[in-house]
């Protein structure tokens, strides 16, 4: 009677027991099962695309001609202010490591394509306070402009500053010029606050006054490196030909065409450098002459000397001016040789056209005076012409 008593509880037991593990298991299984539904339906939703709303527009009866149109997206959609993505940490080291140099701080977008065109690039270099010059080049030459600006301290932020305004308010001078920038490493170019005028048309761009006075102070008492900016704006040239300058030096108008011309259809000549004759105007004159008899007629009323006639004579004495002015205003049409510079100075620092393989400036002279000529050679390896054109040069 126990014993039986005692089976069917053991029984019943092991009914429960097996009950209990079959519910347990179904319902793990079944809600593996709803997870894992749950989780097919979740990735199919979020992997459909959400439709996008179509909105019907009438189309424009003249379809736009040009794919995709570039010219029609305002400036305010393009970045105005390349520099400020410059990074300070990168830039090349002079042979002394007393400068940082940034090779194409910014570029014009037809700076390559005007290059490739073009015999001749006209380079030049500044520094901040006088680099509103460079819209007087500009403007009278119209092939490609390597310019090299030196920037100290919060400088850098004025020449943002300019850059961006060139963007703005000169689209054609800027898309040929690409901007180079040289910074001492004592005193180096900071990026800050970029003002308010560099976005504003109407504006002039670097008004006088902006500089801090520490940096002017420093500026002061440190040498301008004008050798290391020659260098730098020419060695960024990608023409056969460079006409270096300095950035108050005004080409006549049409001189970039014309070099183009006569380049062209000279003679090769691998050891021959073209020089351009320079003068100086006076104050009193409002019009740019526009050539050779103009510029004669204010020569001989005093308006027009040569170039550092009165500060150092023998700076241009060897190029003959008076044999340039004897032939008269009787141009022709085609730039042409005038004559032969027969006597080489010491001194003598001329400005010309010439092949890139001219020497390089001489990077341990400093500040003003003297440096230019330290990249004239000897009249065995250089060959000295005039250029006479029908606009004056």
């Amino acid at each position: 009677m126990g014993y039986s008593v005692v089976k069917r509880s053991i029984i019943k037991g092991r009914r429960d027991k097996i009950w209990n593990w079959r519910c347990r298991w179904s319902i793990v299984t079944i809600a593996a099962i709803a997870l894992i539904f749950y989780n097919a339906v979740a990735n199919i939703w979020l992997l459909h695309p959400t439709a996008c709303p179509v909105i019907s527009t009438a189309s424009p009866s003249d379809p736009p001609s040009c794919e995709p149109c570039i010219d029609t997206v305002p400036n305010s959609a393009i970045d105005d202010d390349p520099i400020a993505k410059l990074d300070l940490r990168l830039g090349r080291w002079d042979g002394s490591r007393s400068y940082r140099l940034f090779d194409y701080a910014a570029v014009g977008e037809l700076y390559s394509e005007v290059s490739s065109n073009s015999k001749v690039c006209l380079a030049t270099q500044s520094s901040i306070e006088r680099l509103h010059e460079l819209l007087r080049i500009a403007a009278h030459w119209t092939g490609p402009i390597s310019v090299a600006v030196f920037v100290a301290g919060d400088e850098l932020r004025l020449l943002r500053a300019f850059t961006t305004w060139l963007f703005r308010c000169q689209p054609e001078i800027y898309s040929r010029v690409a901007l180079h920038i040289a910074t001492p490493a004592e005193r180096p170019g900071v990026h800050g606050v970029v003002p308010s005028w560099a976005r504003d048309c109407r504006s002039k761009p670097l008004p006088p006054g902006e500089r801090r006075a520490d940096t002017v102070a420093w500026r002061a008492r440190h040498p301008y490196p004008q050798n290391h900016m020659r260098n730098q704006a020419r060695k960024n040239c990608h023409t056969s030909y460079v006409f270096l300058v300095d950035v108050d030096i005004v080409p006549s108008k049409g001189m970039a065409a014309s070099l183009d011309k006569f380049l062209t259809t000279a003679p090769k000549c691998s050891l021959c450098a073209y020089v351009v004759p320079t003068y100086e105007l006076d104050k009193r004159v409002a019009t740019f002459p526009s050539s050779k008899s103009e510029l004669l007629r204010l020569s001989r009323n005093k308006l027009a000397i040569p170039f550092h006639r009165k500060v150092f004579i023998y700076n241009q004495y060897a190029s003959n001016f008076s044999r340039w002015e004897a032939s008269g205003g009787n141009e022709t049409s085609e730039t042409h040789i005038s004559h032969n510079v027969t006597n080489f100075e010491l001194l003598y620092e001329p400005f010309y056209v010439a092949p890139d393989t001219v020497p390089a400036h001489d990077e341990r002279f400093l500040g003003y005076g003297f440096t230019r000529n330290t990249q004239n050679a000897s009249p065995s390896t250089h060959y000295l012409r005039y250029i006479l054109a029908r606009r004056w040069k």
